[in-house]
């Protein structure tokens, strides 16, 4: 066996890339990179017991080239007898639609390609032919960007279904692996090109650094990342317990996603895991990475020294809020009130809006409905599993003698806090909660005249908890359309 198929196969089986049964999809644009992953594991299929098929996608930026490129993969996969996809994507459009550049707008339609071959035609894994040189660039670019830890460890060798069996190859040596195979790739023009901050890098500092500093700095910055994808991952881990003691999270019908750190369970974290955490929860509530910097994190740390009330601006239009416990991470554009907003809520204040039972009904102003469901008693058991702080709950319809109507607070309300009946004021609850005021004044209820049925997201009434008496149960949930 060739050695630096040995060397491919050693990697897939120390990283378990591959198992077998495994329907591999291939990222092949055709040039030396992918076409020798293609060889390699076309090599390797039948001894290791999985199929591949090959995703080439045209970013029509090239024109007669790009065509040219399509058709050599074409008849590559046809002389290996490897299924073959084709995808069309105006990449220079779709940049212009996300606002991005063409390199990202284009990493972005092949990833979407590979995901949906692999989903249409059951693939188990996508590789990709990233070698030891894009490992290099990946880390030196995000240690430029201040990425911190995560940028360190460049390129992982696993990621879900993700796969980069090349990892351990440089450039040189899959150039003259195909040299040697006499195997033809197509070369694209735009990547001798300096436009792009990869290629600068590749052309002119990684050259300077193997020529002037260390001849095995790319083997070095490899083995850099492995050690470093080590650490952070005992640090995700540590992080992991963290979360569960510091941080809670909810998926709010008006707030969406919002997370709050309390702080005196931060408190006792070491600074490290502090960040990694602060780094998760603001990560969750934006539904992306990009952007968050050291600085925002920082920001957030300093946040928790400071007096309840003050807060920041972050990426995405999160804002982070000190309150009595902690912080709270949320949108911007959903925690934070106008003041026209307030004046609105207060005329509305006083408004009723009764809910049709069974049936569902609009809340007038917000994206929000309220469905209401009647079921017999052999829902009891699943009424009961159903979490305090959703946005689901179920009732005693048999206790129910008033329609029942969605509102916000009014003075006297009131809802009773156990079994044997004692009351509680909602003025009271909200304080007790440290629930701050333009919180209070936007929480939609649900209630029975003065007597408050459910505060949704919080906590229901136990008085109308279904029981073992019970023989209809009112199952009411709210959603956003």
């Amino acid at each position: 066996m060739d050695k630096r198929l040995e060397k491919i196969e050693n990697y897939i089986r120390q990283y378990h890339m591959i198992e077998k049964g495994d329907r591999i999809v291939i990222g092949v644009s055709g040039g030396a990179d992918s076409v020798c992953l293609l060889m390699a594991l076309c090599s390797l299929q039948e001894k290791l017991g999985f199929q591949v098929l090959v995703c080439h996608v045209n970013h029509e930026l090239r024109g007669e080239e790009a065509a040219q490129d399509e058709a050599y993969v074409e008849m590559l996969c046809h002389k290996m007898q490897v299924p073959f996809f084709a995808f069309h994507e105006n990449v220079e459009l779709i940049a212009k639609k996300r606002k991005e550049s063409l390199e990202e707008a284009g990493r972005y339609v092949r990833r979407q390609a590979f995901e949906q071959l692999c989903k249409e035609q059951g693939g188990t894994k996508i590789a990709t032919a990233h070698h030891s040189n894009d490992n290099a660039e990946t880390m030196l670019l995000n240690m430029a960007r201040g990425t911190g830890l995560r940028g360190l460890c460049g390129i992982r060798p696993v990621y879900g279904k993700w796969i980069r069996p090349l990892l351990e190859l440089s450039r040189e040596e899959i150039e003259q692996w195909l040299k040697d195979c006499g195997i033809s790739y197509c070369i694209d023009e735009t990547n001798q090109e300096d436009e792009y901050t990869r290629n600068r890098i590749r052309h002119h500092i990684i050259p300077v650094l193997e020529e002037q500093v260390n001849t095995r700095a790319v083997e070095h910055f490899v083995k850099l990342s492995e050690q470093a994808e080590e650490i952070y991952e005992y640090l995700e881990k540590q992080t992991d317990q963290a979360w569960n003691i510091c941080a809670e999270q909810t998926d709010g019908f008006q707030s969406g996603k919002e997370i709050f750190l309390r702080a005196e369970e931060m408190k006792h974290l070491d600074p490290v895991i502090k960040k990694f955490l602060i780094q998760r929860a603001v990560s969750e509530v934006a539904e992306a990475q990009k952007d968050i910097e050291s600085r925002h994190i920082q920001a957030i740390l300093q946040l928790f020294e400071r007096q309840t009330g003050r807060q920041i601006d972050l990426p995405y239009s999160i804002t982070a809020k000190r309150m009595y416990e902690g912080v709270l991470l949320a949108k911007d554009d959903k925690k934070v009130i106008s003041v026209h907003q307030k004046e609105k809520r207060k005329e509305e204040s006083d408004s009723v809006l009764c809910l049709q039972i069974p049936g569902e009904t609009q809340i007038p102003g917000t994206n929000l409905k309220i469905c209401c469901t009647i079921s017999g008693e052999n829902e009891k058991n699943s009424a009961k599993e159903i979490p305090q702080k959703s946005y689901t709950k179920c009732f005693d319809y048999d206790i129910i003698k008033c329609s029942l109507c969605v509102r916000y607070r009014r003075p006297g309300d009131y809802f009773t806090i156990d079994g044997e009946g004692k009351k509680k004021k909602l003025k009271s609850y909200f304080i007790d909660e440290k629930i701050p005021q333009e919180e209070r004044d936007r929480q939609l209820l649900i209630a029975e005249e003065s007597h408050i049925v459910w505060i949704p997201g919080r906590r229901m009434s136990s008085y109308y908890q279904v029981g073992d008496q019970t023989k209809k149960i009112l199952k009411i949930k709210i959603m956003e359309e």
